[in-house]
C-alpha cells in the first residue's frame, strides 16, 4: 500500500530550508525544541507556579497576622514587641511609618505571572489596602499596608514568595539546548561535507576533469560514492574505447586516401580528376571532424586564458582563410577553459556563418551576474526556432533551412555545445540583431 503523501502549505514551504545541511538541522532540533519548550511549559504550570502560589499563600497568612496583631494593639511597645517577634519567628522586618500613604506607581516585574500570584493571595487575605514592589530589592520584597494612622511596612525575604530556582532550572534548559544543538550541527555538517564532496566530484567529471575522490560519510553515502566511481570507470573505458575505435578506423581510411592521392596526383589532369579530388578532400574532412567529435575534450587541462586574444586568434585564422569577421571584443577577460577545444568550437561556429551568410560578427563580453559571453552573429537564413534543439543533434542537417557547408557533416554545433558544457556553461541559439542565427556561448567565471 503505497504512503500518502504529506502536502505542504506553499506559504509554509518557501519558509522550509531549502539545502540538506539546513533541513536535517531542522529535523534534529526542531523535536528537541518542542520537547524543551513542552517541558518548560509543564515546569511552570504544574511545579513552579504551584509551589509560588503556595508559598505566596503563606506569606499573606503572616502579613495578614502582623495586620491584625497591630489592629488589636497599636501602641509603640506592642508594635515594638510585634516587630521582634516577626524578626525572630517569621524573618519578616515590619515598621510603622506614621502619616504615611501607600506608593501609586509600580514598577513591573520581569516574572509578571509570579507577582499575580502574590497579589492573588494577598487580596485573599487581606481587607486593607496594600501594595508591594519586587524589582527595588534584589533579595527582599517590600510590601506596605494601610492602617489607620499610616503605613505598616514590611520586608520579607523573596524565597518566601517565590520558588526562587526556577532560573536555574531554565538556564539548565537552554545551556543543554545549545549543546545538544552544537553536537547535532557538528555530525550533520560532517555528513553533509561528504555528499558536497561528491557533488563536487560529479560535477567536476562533467566538465572533463578527473577528480581524486574518496568515498567519506555515513555508509549510503559511501554507496553512493562508490556507485559515482564505478559510473565513472565505465564512462571512461566507454570514451576510450569509442576513441581507439574511430582512430583505428581513421588511421585505416587514411591509408587507402593517401594511396589515391598520390595516384591521382601522378595521373593525368582532367575535369573527372578534379571532381574526384574534392570526394577525397571532403572524405579527409569528415574523418577528422568524426575524430574530433569523439575525442570530445581529449583529456585537454582546463587553462586560465586571456579570452579576448584567443578568440582574435581565432578570428585571424578566418580572416586568412578568406573569411570577412566583425568584432566587437572587450579587452582583458579571462576566464577557465580547454584553449584548443575552445578554438576547434569558435571556428566551426565562424565557419559556418561565413558559409551560410555575407556578414558574421563576433562579440565577446562580460556579464552582469559574471562569467563571460561570446556570440557570433551572422545575417544568413537562420534556423527556426522549433529546429533549434534539433540542430545540436549530432551528425543533423537542416538543408531546408539553412545549407550546410559542403563539407559539414552535422556536428559542428555539437561539438561547440559539448565544449561549452563541459565547462558548466552552455551554447545556445536565437535570432540574431543582423537578422540570421546567433550561437551565443555561455562560459562560467
Amino acid at each position: 500500500m503505497p504512503l500518502a503523501r504529506l502536502d505542504i502549505p506553499p506559504a509554509l514551504k518557501r519558509l522550509l530550508p531549502t539545502t540538506l545541511f539546513g533541513r536535517s538541522l531542522l529535523i534534529i532540533v526542531l523535536p528537541v525544541a518542542i520537547m524543551q519548550i513542552a517541558v518548560t511549559w509543564a515546569f511552570f504550570d504544574a511545579h513552579w507556579q504551584s509551589v509560588t502560589a503556595k508559598l505566596s499563600e503563606g506569606l499573606a497568612g503572616d502579613i495578614a497576622w502582623a495586620v491584625q496583631s497591630y489592629e488589636d494593639d497599636p501602641s509603640p511597645a506592642a508594635v515594638e514587641k510585634l516587630a521582634k517577634r516577626a524578626e525572630d519567628s517569621l524573618s519578616l522586618s515590619i515598621a510603622f511609618q506614621k502619616g504615611r500613604k501607600l506608593p501609586t506607581g509600580h514598577r513591573p516585574s520581569l516574572f509578571a505571572a509570579l507577582d499575580r500570584s502574590l497579589d492573588r493571595a494577598l487580596e485573599d487575605r487581606l481587607d486593607n489596602p496594600f501594595w508591594f514592589d519586587t524589582t527595588r530589592y534584589r533579595a527582599y520584597i517590600d510590601i506596605r499596608v494601610k492602617v489607620d494612622g499610616g503605613v505598616l511596612q514590611i520586608y520579607a525575604l523573596r524565597d518566601r514568595a517565590y520558588a526562587t530556582q526556577g532560573h536555574i532550572f531554565i538556564l539548565w534548559m537552554v545551556v543543554a539546548t545549545m549543546l545538544l544543538t552544537a553536537v547535532a550541527i557538528l555530525f550533520i555538517r560532517n555528513q553533509v561535507r561528504a555528499i558536497e564532496r561528491l557533488a563536487e566530484a560529479a560535477d567536476a567529471f562533467g566538465r572533463g576533469e578527473d577528480p581524486d575522490f574518496k568515498p567519506h560519510g555515513a555508509r549510503e553515502v559511501r554507496q553512493a560514492a562508490l556507485a559515482f566511481i564505478a559510473m565513472k570507470l565505465r564512462i571512461q573505458r566507454h570514451i576510450e574505447q569509442r576513441t581507439a575505435l574511430l582512430a583505428s578506423v581513421s588511421h585505416d581510411l587514411r591509408t587507402p586516401l593517401t594511396r589515391l592521392k598520390l595516384e591521382m596526383a601522378m595521373a593525368e589532369p582532367c575535369e573527372q580528376m578534379e571532381a574526384m579530388k574534392g570526394d577525397l578532400a571532403e572524405m579527409e574532412h569528415m574523418i577528422d571532424e568524426y575524430l574530433a567529435f569523439a575525442r570530445g575534450e581529449g583529456g585537454e587541462a582546463i587553462q586560465v586564458v586571456d579570452l579576448s586574444e584567443l578568440v582574435e586568434g581565432v578570428v585571424a585564422d578566418a580572416e586568412r582563410g578568406g573569411a570577412a569577421v566583425e568584432t566587437e571584443i572587450t579587452q582583458g577577460l579571462e576566464t577557465r577553459l580547454r584553449p584548443l577545444t575552445f578554438r576547434r568550437a569558435l571556428a566551426n561556429l565562424i565557419d559556418n556563418g561565413v558559409a551560410h551568410a555575407d556578414r558574421v560578427r563576433v562579440t565577446v563580453s562580460p556579464r552582469q551576474t559574471g562569467g563571460v559571453d561570446v556570440a557570433v552573429d551572422d545575417d544568413g537564413p537562420g534556423i527556426p526556432e522549433d529546429k533549434y534543439e534539433e540542430a545540436f543533434k549530432p551528425f543533423s542537417r537542416l538543408d531546408e533551412s539553412r545549407n550546410q557547408n559542403e563539407k559539414g557533416v552535422g556536428l559542428g554545433l555539437a561539438i561547440a555545445r559539448d565544449m561549452a558544457r563541459g565547462l558548466g556553461g552552455d551554447l545556445v541559439l536565437s535570432r540574431s540583431a543582423l537578422g540570421g542565427l546567433r550561437a551565443l556561448i555561455r562560459l562560467p567565471g
